[in-house]
């Protein structure tokens, strides 16, 4: 695939440990991708049950206001799928049960591409510490993409469900270091932002669009485009295999 050109799947699913997680990362490509059609889901690790600090603030009532807001910034970029797994926030762990689950929507939803992070990330920059939800969401994704989605003899009770093996097209792993795709968000950009604001328990006082367009203009230096949000991408099924199979594991 060239550096920076515009790739338009059919479908996409996204996997992070937390609501706003894809609005700080992807937000951008995916409004694109949507205007372009694109079927989209999101599936959340967890529901950010403990990401309010107020007094007197329960994790069930987190639950609710934290879902609702995510369901809300989905809206902005058109996605209607959303899924919450409801693991435990600040104590994801990246287990087989866990690596169920995504691999239960993978086959559900037959992205074409899939959208995680990079669990090799710990250091990110001076003054931040990557997640450890965001590396165990990484983990449990790209396990589950690779090689547990497309394999039928694993979790072979899923068929019982009418779900069955599937194996995406391609892997987008945002990140802060080897990429090599750039997508130019500079007429995405806004809703971006608006479902940013959407996490309002999350944003409270914090205007997030100087920073946001800092960031974005950042990774669009030399590219030829004002903003941009940045990925490396993993190849699973190459273009003339998917053209045949579509995903679908084959007898």
């Amino acid at each position: 695939m060239p550096n920076n050109s515009f790739y338009v799947p059919e479908s996409a699913l996204v996997i992070v440990a937390h609501p706003d997680d894809i609005e700080f990362s992807c937000a951008g490509t995916i409004a694109r991708w949507v205007q372009a059609g694109s079927r989209i889901c999101y599936v959340l690790c967890t529901s950010g049950d403990v990401g309010i600090a107020e007094t007197g603030m329960t994790k069930a009532r987190a639950i609710e206001i934290r879902e609702e807001e995510q369901r809300a910034a989905a809206e902005v970029v058109g996605v209607k799928d959303v899924v919450f797994l409801r693991e435990p926030d600040g104590m994801l762990q990246a287990t087989l049960e866990l690596r169920k689950k995504i691999v239960r929507e993978i086959r559900r939803f037959r992205p074409e591409v899939v959208i995680c992070g990079d669990p090799t990330i710990v250091w990110a920059g001076n003054d931040y510490i990557n997640h450890p939800d965001h590396r165990a969401a990484a983990t449990a994704g790209l396990d589950a993409v690779f090689p547990a989605a497309g394999q039928p003899n694993l979790f072979e009770e899923l068929e019982q469900e009418g779900i069955y093996a599937f194996k995406p097209r391609k892997v987008y792993v945002t990140g802060w270091v080897q990429n090599e795709l750039y997508v130019n968000i500079s007429d995405t950009i806004d809703l971006k932002i608006q479902a940013l604001r959407a996490h309002k328990s999350q944003m409270r006082d914090w205007d997030p669009e100087p920073r946001i367009k800092e960031w974005a203009a950042e990774r669009a230096k030399g590219k030829e485009m004002a903003y941009a949000e940045a990925f490396r991408v993993v190849t699973l099924v190459e273009d003339e295999d998917w053209e045949k199979t579509k995903g679908k594991v084959l007898d």
